[in-house]
């Protein structure tokens, strides 16, 4: 298997009976190519985590799904990377696949089981949002990871944009075309399969515009955020993945948007 098919997992903050929970949730995520995230998403959330860590510090990723992010970052970082996640069965997944990965750990009732404050130099959260369900939901776990990181240590977050709904893109379409959708919408996300079908799941419209006001509630500070584009990636992700598609909605409109924020002291 390509290091570019699946990903992280959405399931970092979401309630019970939400998207990828349970067996059936876990297998089906497994599933996942995820193409677009491993060219404008992924490769820039590790350039981001490169410029503030190093060999043996403390990655957590928060929402880690079946692992294989954390365990490229691992191998791609050297750091110790734990992995989080809301769902037991996630967890088994990357316990069995992501062997670079040094521990796993539950979110239970909106926190990371067996880690103590401050105990993290840098928390990477990808596609977690987009699953809950309220602004407050948003805010815990903002305030979680805060918890989790040492003063002015960072947090790298990967998310789609709900402003880009109907756009057909390698590997996803966020909502219907021709629709908008208010924050915390419910909207269809759909995900191409590894074997070029098409799987639908449920999850909520928050605008990436709203994050920096919620991340400087959290107690984070000098947010920035960044849409990668193609032209970027060409130097980023994996030459394999670039040749594969030419990659033609994803130059139109590039969906992801890459948001960084350093924990207040």
């Amino acid at each position: 298997m390509s290091d570019w098919s699946q990903g992280s997992g959405p399931s970092g903050g979401a309630p019970e009976g939400a998207a990828w929970s349970g067996h059936e949730g876990a297998r089906a995520f497994a599933a996942v190519e995820a193409a677009t995230d491993w060219l404008l998403g992924y490769p820039f959330v590790l350039r981001e985590l490169a410029g503030h860590i190093g060999a043996g510090q403390v990655l957590v990723d928060y929402g880690c799904g079946p692992g294989k992010v954390a365990d490229h970052a691992a191998r791609v970082l050297g750091a110790r990377v734990l992995g989080a996640d809301t769902s037991p069965e996630m967890l088994d997944l990357a316990r069995a696949s992501a062997t670079a990965v040094a521990e796993y750990h539950l979110v239970e009732d909106g926190r990371v089981t067996d880690l103590p404050d401050g105990c993290a130099d840098a928390v990477m959260c990808n596609h977690v949002l987009a699953s809950l369900p309220t602004e407050d939901a948003l805010l815990g776990v903002f305030t979680e990871i805060r918890r989790l990181l040492r003063p002015d240590a960072p947090l790298v977050l990967l998310t789609t944009d709900p402003a880009c709904s109907g756009t057909e893109y390698a590997s996803l379409r966020i909502g219907e075309p021709g629709e908008s959708y208010a924050p915390g919408d419910p909207v269809t996300v759909r995900l191409r399969r590894t074997d070029g079908s098409w799987q639908e799941m449920r999850n909520h419209a928050w605008p990436v515009g709203l994050h920096p006001a919620l991340l400087e509630r959290a107690r984070f500070r000098d947010v920035v955020q960044h849409r990668p584009s193609v032209d970027e990636a060409l130097a980023v992700a994996a030459p394999d993945l670039v040749a594969a598609r030419p990659w033609s909605a994803e130059r139109a409109a590039p969906p992801l948007v890459i948001t960084t924020a350093l924990a207040a002291r």
